[in-house]
Parts: structure tokens; C-alpha cells; sequence
């Protein structure tokens, strides 16, 4: 199948193919023709997928189609997002696909003066891309309406609950009108995450491209054990042996980023560090400085990390080992995208092995000496004994419990001088004369 396929208009195909794409990927593939037509959908894919295409393209191509009212373009569709930098990458696939076309588009989020994004709202536009709490606060101030919103995206829901947004996204529907078209994405599908899409979808069309556990084919793994203390000498060793040009490194804690990149730093190695606390100026000069080689090593948080799409990223390190197992599918998912190959090293302490204990049972990996992870194979069937030949019309006996043997001649067993042990009397119940039974 080719983009041609998906019944894509003119100025959208052109814009896909002077991207240099031809052939979708399966999410795209199977979330673009019940987009298109209005249907919900609820849609699991990881990160490197393809899916913001996947849900982009369907939404401008109906923008497009739909006509428009006279006056200021009221918006008619809203991408929700967790993070700031996945907001951004967003609003710049709308850019790439809408260009040809007379759509608008902006993104608003948090860390930055809203006077910019202000000013872009009220020229009116078609689509945007926002973090909760921004738009809320837009919403509150008076700058964002979402009455003519028909076509609502939520991305990366499970990421959402993760960093306590769901009490914003329980503010914001209230706000959206009753019909619309919601296109509910999460990487995982927990529970909770079930319960909230059941809240927000209508008979929604289910698409899944990979199992929730599941890990790149692409990506080579490998654990080294090394205790706390001795990470950051592992970690040097690590980049001075391999010669990656860019390694993202992860970090459980906003502080523990900002010491390795200064001891990566000392140690002659340009680092740079990404969190919640990094104000967004300084998170786009780190990102920068990262793309264009100016730094070899990102540390970044989960948080932070989530809007990072580097297609060629060739290995990724975590430092510390996530506390939920699915992150670590997230995390190395950095790496082997679009068929190229990657490497994902991590480091754990003694203290950490039940956390690999449960990485390794949630991805089915199997972990050997050299500490080279591996899919596990299925274990072999036990091989069913064939029956011994009966012979014909014999009934096969049951095997029975054996009995204790009672003397025999009812004789009673003998005492250690000889005589004979009296028998257990038996606690019959003497039955009364029939006069004494009548008066009863």
C-alpha cells in the first residue's frame, strides 16, 4: 500500500511525498481510512509508529472538505498533548502536511510568555496543539473557546495520567461539544486508561500495531551491573569505548540529569541535560545543540524525554532503571526506528534487580552470562506418553487409596506381655422402652 491508497487529497499527498514518504506505516495504514471516515478511534502505538501522522492527515484532510464559516476561524479541532516538546513536534507535522493547503495551526504550552500564542489565537485558526495546563489557563483568561471544536485528539493518554493531568482532562471535556469525532492514542492500555477512553469514545474502531510489551526487533540490548557508586565510571568507560555521535542517557531524577552532565562535562565528554525544571529556552537550545552534534550526550527524565523523536538515534542508556517496567519499552524505543538498528545499555545495582526482574517478565527477555538480553523462547510442550494396549473388553481399575488391614478371625491385637487388648467399645446410643419413647 502507498499514501495514494488512503484516498488522500491532492495538496496533503504532495506534501507527504515531498516529505519523502511512500509507504505508510501500519498504523497509518489502518487508523487513516476510519479517521476519514468521522469514526472514533481508539489506537495503541509506541512512540516511533508513525501515529501522529496517522491522526493529523485525517484531520486536515476533513478540515479541508468542510466548509467554513464567514468571520474569525473558530477552532475546529484540538491536539492534547502531555509535554511541551511533543507539542511542538506535532505542530510542526502541521505545518509539513497543511502547507499546500489554507489551513492554521499553532500550539500553545506552558514556560513561555503566552502573549506570542495569544496573538496567533485570536488571527484565528483551525487546529491546535496544546498542554493541558495552558489551555486551561487560555480557556480561563478568555482566548480559547472549544464550542466548534468536531474533531479532538488525545495523545499519549497513558503519559497523561502518568503526570496527573487527568483531573485537566476531566476540566476540558465538559468544554468540548457532545459531537465530535475523538481519537484516543496510548502507548499502553492499563486499565485505567480503558476506563477513561470508555468516558470519551462512541463505538470507537480498535487499532493496534504492537503488543504493549513488546521491544523493537532492531534494538540490541545488553545489562551491566554496576552498583550506585560506580555508574558514572561505567558510564565514561561505556562512551569511550563505543563511538556513537549521539547517546541519550536516561535519568530517574531531574537532579540526578544535572550531575551526570557535569560529570560527564569534567570528563571531557559535551553533555547536556533536559527536565520539568529546565525553563523551555533552555530546553531548545539543549535539543538544538543535540541534533546538530554541538553535544554527543543527552540526559534526559521520562517526562522530558517523551517529545524527543530523533530518527537515527543509534543507543540509548538508562542510567537508572525505570520503576514501572513499560517504561523501559518506552525509554530504548528512542533507538531502532524506522528499520534502522540501535543499542540500548542499562546499568543496575544489586538493589535494582527486582526491577529488571520485572522488565524481563513483562517483555519476555531472557537475560544470559554475558548480560546480552534475548528474546526467550516458548517453552517445549511435554510430550504425551502413549497409553499401554488394554485388552479387549477389560475395564481399567482406578487406582485406590490402600485400606488398613484388620486381624483377621476377628481376634484383637496383643499387648507387649501378651494378653489380648480389649476391643474399642463403640458408642451406640441405648434405645429407650417404648413407653419411655411415647411419653416424648
Amino acid at each position: 500500500m502507498t499514501f495514494s491508497d488512503l484516498s488522500l487529497i491532492e495538496p496533503l499527498l504532495r506534501a507527504v511525498e515531498e516529505k519523502g514518504y511512500d509507504t505508510p506505516t501500519p498504523i497509518q495504514e489502518q487508523a487513516i481510512p476510519p479517521a476519514l471516515q468521522g469514526h472514533d478511534l481508539l489506537g495503541c502505538a509506541q512512540t516511533g509508529t508513525g501515529k501522529t501522522a496517522a491522526f493529523t492527515l485525517p484531520i486536515l484532510q476533513q478540515l479541508a472538505d468542510a466548509p467554513r464559516t464567514r468571520g474569525r476561524r473558530p477552532i475546529r479541532a484540538l491536539v492534547l498533548t502531555p509535554t511541551r516538546e511533543l507539542a511542538i513536534q506535532i505542530d510542526a507535522c502541521c505545518r509539513d502536511y497543511a502547507r499546500l493547503t489554507d489551513l492554521r495551526h499553532c500550539v500553545v504550552f506552558g514556560g513561555v510568555s503566552q502573549r506570542p500564542q495569544v496573538e496567533a489565537l485570536q488571527r484565528g485558526v483551525d487546529l491546535l496543539v496544546a498542554t493541558p495546563g495552558r489551555l486551561l489557563d487560555l480557556v480561563g483568561q478568555g482566548f480559547v473557546s472549544l464550542a466548534s471544536v468536531r474533531h479532538f485528539v488525545l495523545d499519549e493518554a497513558d503519559r497523561m495520567l502518568d503526570m496527573g493531568f487527568i483531573h485537566d482532562i476531566r476540566r476540558i471535556l465538559p468544554l468540548l461539544p457532545a459531537e465530535r469525532q475523538t481519537l484516543f492514542f496510548s502507548a499502553t492500555m492499563p486499565d485505567d486508561i480503558l476506563r477513561l477512553a470508555s468516558t470519551m469514545l462512541r463505538d470507537p474502531v480498535h487499532v493496534s500495531v504492537t503488543p504493549p510489551a513488546s521491544v523493537v526487533e532492531t534494538i540490541g540490548q545488553h545489562i551491566r551491573f554496576a552498583e550506585k557508586a560506580e555508574k558514572k565510571e561505567a558510564l565514561i568507560a561505556l562512551l569511550t569505548e563505543r563511538e556513537e555521535a549521539s547517546v541519550l542517557v536516561f535519568s530517574r531524577t531531574k537532579h540526578g540529569a544535572d550531575r551526570i552532565a557535569r560529570i560527564l562535562t569534567r570528563a571531557g565528554i559535551e553533555a547536556r541535560a533536559i527536565h520539568g525544571d529546565k525553563s523551555q529556552g533552555a530546553r531548545e537550545r539543549a535539543m538544538n545543540d543535540f541534533r546538530s552534534g554541538a553535544c554527543r550526550v543527552l540526559i534526559a527524565t521520562d517526562i522530558a524525554a517523551r517529545g524527543i523523536d530523533i530518527s537515527e538515534l543509534p543507543l540509548v542508556v538508562n542510567y537508572d532503571l525505570p520503576e514501572v517496567a513499560e517504561t523501559y519499552v518506552h525509554r530504548i524505543g528512542r533507538t531502532g526506528r524506522a528499520g534502522h538498528e540501535g543499542m540500548a545499555v542499562s546499568f543496575c545495582s544489586e538493589e535494582e534487580r527486582p526491577l529488571l526482574d520485572q522488565i524481563l517478565k513483562l517483555t519476555g527477555l531472557r537475560l544470559d552470562d554475558d548480560g546480552t538480553l534475548h528474546l526467550a523462547p516458548p517453552a517445549p510442550k511435554p510430550a504425551r506418553q502413549p497409553e499401554a494396549p488394554r485388552p479387549k473388553g477389560a475395564r481399567q481399575k482406578e487406582a485406590r487409596p490402600e485400606r488398613a488391614k484388620r486381624p483377621s478371625g476377628g481376634a484383637q491385637p496383643r499387648t507387649a506381655n501378651g494378653t489380648r487388648q480389649p476391643a474399642p467399645r463403640r458408642n451406640r446410643r441405648r434405645r429407650r422402652p417404648a413407653a419411655d419413647r411415647a411419653q416424648r
